[in-house]
């Protein structure tokens, strides 16, 4: 029955981008956050400027480019964890630009970070129970009453169990986080992210840093993501992992989204070639370039013999 749920979500998701269009910002069947006109700069420096994207309800989408692209510059605007200078964005219909990041959190749009911010001081189970939302006893005066928030805690901690026990860390529920290994810590931080119930989760470079032992684990748990009714937005640059997990691919270069489509094909794409390779990485070189070249070359082999005979 397990396998039948995950191929049948598995083929919803594939079923809504066919026939879909391969340029960016192409509208989705039924999107979950609907970006328009986003802008970020810094200085000088235009780092983010997405005119139009939407990420498909469902589906697990991937966001690739290459180094400084803006990937994790976009997530931040998104999430609330920075501001944008221009745009909008909408997560289920509701707008959330400028949304702080614990309300844009509590409305169901999670993230993790390419460096783990577990708290390395408080025990595993503690940083659990710290990602459930609306805690009646963070209320100054409910704290002061047990009976009005210990069944919620009982709840929360149950739930935190669960999660602990999938996520396989459940014996490592009284160690400090800052003990546990990179690739333990990713876990513990996509764990903690779940016990919002979220909607739509982002995660930015979940494969970095994690020993080839955890890879497959944390994959699994990605793809899990769907199978539990989730939507996944994930930042990757290990293109295995791209084409073995999503369902569709976005990709970004210099801030701009220039290219979407299926991880099957979208890396054979022109633009995407042009974006990390160079834009004339395969054209020939013209009379003077070549020239140029050989009066290079010369040099060198001219300056390579001065020295020899020098000795």
């Amino acid at each position: 029955m397990r396998a039948e749920t995950t191929t049948e979500r598995k083929a919803a998701a594939l079923a809504a981008f066919k026939d879909l269009a391969r340029d960016p910002g192409v509208p989705k069947p039924d999107p979950i956050l609907v970006v328009d006109n986003v802008v970020r700069r810094f200085g000088g420096l235009t780092a983010v400027e997405v005119e139009h994207v939407e990420i498909q309800r469902g589906s697990i989408t991937a966001l690739i480019g290459p180094n400084g692209a803006g990937k994790t510059t976009f997530f931040n605007q998104l999430t609330g964890f920075d501001t944008a200078d221009g745009g909008t964005w909408a997560f289920n219909g509701n707008r959330m630009t400028g949304v702080p990041a614990h309300r844009v959190a509590r409305a169901g749009m999670v993230r993790t970070f390419q460096l783990t911010k577990a708290l390395s001081r408080l025990t595993v189970m503690e940083n659990m129970r710290l990602g459930a939302q609306q805690q009646r006893g963070e209320n100054f005066w409910r704290a002061l009453i047990p009976s009005s928030w210990r069944g919620q805690e009982d709840a929360i901690t149950e739930q935190a169990e669960e999660l602990l026990a999938r996520f396989k860390l459940d014996t490592k529920r009284e160690d400090f986080a800052g003990s546990l290994s990179g690739g333990q810590r990713k876990l513990l931080e996509m764990a903690r992210a779940l016990m919002v119930k979220p909607e739509l989760v982002m995660l930015d470079e979940p494969m970095a840093g994690v020993n080839p032992a955890l890879t497959q684990s944390l994959l699994g748990h990605v793809k899990d993501l769907r199978e539990q009714g989730m939507t996944v937005l994930f930042v990757e640059h290990d293109m295995d992992m791209v084409r073995d997990i999503s369902d569709w691919v976005i990709v970004m270069a210099q801030g701009a989204i220039i290219a979407e489509g299926p991880p099957d094909t979208i890396m054979s794409d022109a633009r995407v070639i042009d974006a990390y390779l160079g834009a004339h990485h395969d054209a020939p070189l013209s009379d003077k370039e070549l020239e140029e070249q050989l009066h290079e070359a010369e040099e060198a082999l001219e300056a390579e013999i001065e020295e020899e005979t020098q000795k």
